[in-house]
Parts: C-alpha cells; structure tokens; sequence
C-alpha cells in the first residue's frame, strides 16, 4: 500500500515560499489532528519544524530541529492566524536519539516532552507508533539502493526510509523536517533531508527502528 505523505507544509499558509510541500495541497482542516508545529531558536534565528504529536506529553521530529524557547502548536490550519482550536504548549525538555550526528544526519530523531499534556479534541488526536512486528514490504516507496546512490555516506536503509517518485514532484523541503510519512494512521517515519534542488526521494527516519527508545524515554520521563 503507497503510504501517505503528509509534512509540516501542511499547515502552512498559501505563498509561505521554500516552507510548502513540493507537489502537494492544502488539506481540509483539522484532517490530520496529530500534526504539530514546532518552532525554536537557533543562534538567536527562528526557525521551525514539523512533528506529530505521540503521546498526550510527547511529539516526535527531526533530532537537527533542536534549539532553545522550543514550542510546540498543535491543533493548527493555518499557523499566521490565532484560531481557537490551537494549542500552544511550551517543551520542557527535548531528548535527541543519543546516537545523532549532524554530519550525515544518522539516528535524525527526537522526542520533545511537553510542559503540560495536549488536551485531545477533534482538532488535536496523537498517532499510533508501528508495532514491533509491522511488515517492511508495505512500507518501500523507493529502493533503498536509490538514495544509497543519491546521498552515498549519508543513507542507510536499516534505520531510513527512501521516499518520493523521481518522477513525480512531490516531496519535503525546507521547513518539512520532522514531519511524518503516514500509513494505516500509524506513524512510520519522520522527514530528514533530502535534495537541495528539492527533487524527489527524500529521507525519512524509520520509526519502527526506534522504537525501542521511543519506548524507553517516554517511559522514564
């Protein structure tokens, strides 16, 4: 079965620039209540990120969308207006796989525990995790070969996924990182990188991988 993207882009407003979803389209509102918008400082810059929303105290993104004053809104369509389904929480404490390397973007992942729990409403659900026997096969989007070849030192299949047609243009750029590819409503990876030109595959973090720490530090926090 084609998994179903879906990114950070999302929620962003129409003309938000390099920010948008390549090849994708406004969604209907509130349709994916487990999406979260992430925003921080980074040498004093704002800068955000996409998530999605786990746990009623966690979300998970991308581990190079660390900084300081992190917050995280959930329940959002359109993040440039105040709406009343929105929650804006402060994170407490941001927990990067203690394996990540900025370098070559491996083990790309991160748990943001927040300041109090999400309130779940129609516009704000969490996302189940993959289970421990979920089947690979229905998960391949592209060869691993492909970004082996495209992102040489950088991609490995055992812990990412390729994703995205060479041939169609719809894939993650900037701002996407942390968002989350999506099937059968169970979260199976989060967006890393990919291409500067913003051409298809991009990366993902394969979540069942990680699942183990996710596990364990939701667990002891």
């Amino acid at each position: 079965m084609q998994p179903l993207l879906l990114l950070l882009a999302l929620l962003l407003p129409l003309g938000a620039g390099t920010e948008e979803i390549i090849g994708g389209h406004e969604a209907k509102p509130h349709s994916r209540p487990y999406m979260a918008f992430v925003q921080f400082l980074d040498k004093g810059k704002k800068k955000r990120c996409g998530g999605v929303l786990v746990h009623k105290y966690f979300v998970l993104t991308a581990a190079h969308c660390w900084g300081s004053s992190v917050k995280v809104t959930l329940g959002a369509h359109n993040i440039q207006k105040q709406e009343k389904t929105q929650q804006v929480i402060p994170v407490k404490t941001a927990i990067p796989h203690p394996d990540y390397n900025p370098k070559n973007y491996s083990n790309d992942i991160m748990l943001l525990k927040l300041e109090r729990k999400a309130q779940q409403t129609a516009a704000v659900r969490s996302l189940r995790l993959p289970g421990t026997k979920n089947r690979e096969a229905s998960l391949e989007v592209q060869r691993d070969r492909l970004c082996e070849s495209l992102f040489h030192g950088y991609y490995s299949g055992a812990t990412q996924l390729c994703v995205g047609d060479p041939k169609e243009m719809k894939t993650g750029f900037k701002g996407d990182s942390g968002g989350p590819l999506v099937c059968n409503n169970v979260v199976q990876g989060t967006f890393s990188y990919g291409k500067p030109d913003g051409t298809p595959p991009g990366v993902f973090m394969k979540v069942s991988h990680f699942l183990p720490w996710i596990k364990r530090t939701m667990k002891r926090l």
